[in-house]
């Protein structure tokens, strides 16, 4: 079915951060809210809308949300199925007239290019799923008719240190407890294919607990066990990796199709995070921190300024 806008002669003014998992965006977005205290965010990421799994889908902790409010992140309860592209594009829709009815206004941010896709083209067409063929290098059915002023931010890092981070950033969610909140997630005979099951970590664990069940005490196959183990973190690390290809794949295209992207290269701010780790930590984090307001911040603010003043 196509769903179009009414065209109007004035449109609201958006911010559109854009980029693969793990590149920094939900970041860039509280320090650009908290330098333009006006604005407000609005989460894109198809599987962040979902309330649950906090760790698994690397949802920003409330302590680094700095105050700045955040909508459809954890918003969405997951028993109630499937939150479509037309969904986002309605409640969304919603939120942004509510945030420029209030005289601020609002950052789009998340990794999901098909949401973004939905909510932003003056008609969408839900039938019609334009980054279906990945290998395509045709955007035609991509339209550049949008329904909001955009200023889109390409959050691009080079795809061997992305990758690199991203390995780093798994083990990390490991770290933080991902697995217990898997294991409370567990359900053996659940359906992995839409909503919230649909994470990234949910059905690579699922197969392990399937064989190690997470109440059963471990026994005399303990090789057997990490060896398992082992296989479901392998899984959850190239998938992860796997997803970033296909949303800068996405990205591009949407490119070609004529959107007005504009790239912030954050490589050098990851290879400071990676040279610090690999450092041990030792004056890393003042390289990442300098590094990153110089190439990521400082040209990211000067993008909307001059957006603002158009």
């Amino acid at each position: 079915m196509e769903i179009s806008s009414p065209r109007h002669r004035w449109k609201d003014k958006v911010i559109v951060i854009m980029g693969a998992t793990g590149s920094g965006k939900s970041r860039l977005s509280v320090e650009l809210a908290t330098h333009f205290p006006y604005f407000e965010i609005i989460n894109s990421d198809k599987i962040q809308v979902y309330k649950g799994l906090d760790i698994t889908t690397n949802k920003i902790p409330f302590h680094q949300r700095n105050n700045v409010p955040h909508h459809l992140l954890g918003d969405v309860d997951p028993s109630h199925g499937e939150f479509s592209p037309s969904d986002f594009r309605r409640h969304a829709g919603d939120i942004i007239s509510d945030i420029t009815s209030r005289r601020k206004l609002p950052i789009i941010v998340g990794g999901s290019n098909s949401f973004i896709h939905a909510l932003l083209v003056e008609r969408f067409d839900s039938e019609l799923n334009v980054f279906e063929n990945e290998s395509s290098t045709s955007s035609s059915e991509i339209s550049t008719d949008l329904r909001y002023k955009c200023c889109f931010i390409w959050m691009d890092i080079s795809f061997p240190v992305l990758s690199e981070y991203l390995l780093k950033r798994v083990d990390d969610m490991f770290d933080s407890g991902m697995v217990d909140e898997l294991a409370e997630f567990y359900e053996p005979d659940a359906d992995n294919k839409t909503g919230l099951r649909k994470a990234i970590g949910v059905p690579e664990f699922d197969r392990f607990f399937k064989e190690y069940p997470p109440m059963e005490k471990e026994g005399n196959n303990n090789s057997m066990r990490e060896r398992a183990y082992e296989e479901a973190v392998k899984a959850i690390k190239d998938n992860t990796c796997q997803l970033a290809k296909r949303q800068i794949g996405k990205i591009l295209r949407l490119k070609r199709a004529g959107w007005d992207l504009q790239r912030i290269d954050a490589t050098e701010a990851f290879r400071a995070v990676l040279t610090s780790e690999s450092n041990g930590g030792n004056g890393g984090g003042e390289g990442f921190s300098g590094v990153w307001k110089k190439q990521v911040l400082e040209p990211s603010v000067k993008i909307v300024k001059r957006f603002l003043m158009d």
